[in-house]
């Protein structure tokens, strides 16, 4: 089997290739063929050591894996060689063959590519605990969503266009904000504009000022567009692509604002079972129609270096699937 390797944090193109035996078959697990691997921006945080978890070294990044059974310890029931399945197995991800925990599989529906299914937990499930179980959102109201051409944001645009939220993308080309009016985006902004323009543009489309605001960005346009939140708004954290935003804490006061954290790996982790409840109403959605997660860009496995360095570059519309 084929894996990616990080023996070193530091520059991502330090990560190599190795062939590897493959792993031996344990109880209460299934082994995957794999057929593709999800990229996500945290991986490339995880091989330079910028992430606040620390795995030692050498270790593979990614988490989530999509393939077909190929074989299934004696003591597992319900999955069977054949089956295509989708797992996330927190780190482990880039590689070609996996033999992972029972529990941790999901078959797969039909109306999921193998691209899509790769790359939609991550961005879905932290947009539906953000949006349903952190912010409680209601129908009708204003949605901003910067990084909205993003794999995440793009997700969070979905989710809120399903929730019944009336929803503003913020996004930096053509290409992006296409792909975030597909989803249900209401209005689009340019992202490559001011933080103070961004914002006032969001007051003007909404009437005043949004209800929800969705960052996964930071930096100077999350402490720019704290203002465009009305009375009793709520500012999302979701991550700081762009730096850790300085929020004026005047700001929350003066129009009885809130700021909320939302942190998903660490609450499903904490939460298996209310998380995998999370993951079926997600999927659901998906088969009826009313979630679609974008098709991925994809690379061999063996270009997993320049996916990532190409994430952070904010080069790829959506998400990135590694192809084995």
């Amino acid at each position: 089997m084929q894996v990616v390797v990080c023996n070193q944090v530091g520059s991502l193109d330090q990560l190599v290739v190795e062939d590897r035996p493959s792993p031996d078959l344990y109880p209460t697990c299934v082994r995957i063929a794999v057929t593709a691997c999800g990229v996500n921006y945290v991986d490339a945080l995880f091989v330079q050591g910028k992430y606040q978890i620390k795995p030692p070294t050498p270790f593979i990044p990614g988490m989530e894996i999509v393939g077909r059974v190929t074989e299934v310890a004696g003591d597992v029931a319900g999955i069977n060689v054949g089956d295509r399945v989708f797992a996330n197995i927190g780190l482990g991800g880039y590689v070609s063959e996996a033999v992972v925990a029972a529990n941790r599989v999901v078959v797969l529906p039909e109306s999921l590519t193998d691209g899509q299914a790769a790359t939609f937990m991550q961005s879905y499930l932290t947009g539906w605990f953000a949006l349903v179980e952190r912010a409680r959102v209601e129908s009708g109201k204003w949605l901003l969503v910067l990084g909205g051409g993003g794999g995440v944001g793009l997700a969070a645009v979905d989710l809120g266009h399903a929730l019944g939220l009336r929803v503003i993308a913020v996004a930096s080309t053509d290409e992006k904000r296409a792909l975030a009016t597909a989803r249900g985006a209401d209005a689009v902004i340019d992202s490559t504009l001011s933080a103070n323009e961004i914002k006032e543009q969001a007051k003007q489309i909404s009437g005043g000022g949004v209800d929800y605001i969705y960052d996964p960005v930071g930096g100077e346009v999350g402490e720019t567009c704290l203002r465009a939140l009305t009375d009793d708004g709520q500012y999302l954290v979701i991550g700081f692509v762009a730096g850790i935003p300085l929020l004026p804490a005047n700001q929350v006061l003066l129009r009885n604002r809130r700021i909320t954290g939302v942190d998903w790996g660490a609450w499903a982790m904490k939460n298996p079972e209310l998380n995998n409840a999370n993951l079926a109403k997600v999927l659901l959605l998906i088969e009826n129609g009313k979630l679609s997660p974008v098709e991925p860009v994809t690379y061999p496995l063996r270009d997993a270096a320049r996916a990532l360095t190409d994430i952070q570059a904010r080069k790829i519309a959506g998400k990135v699937a590694l192809i084995p």
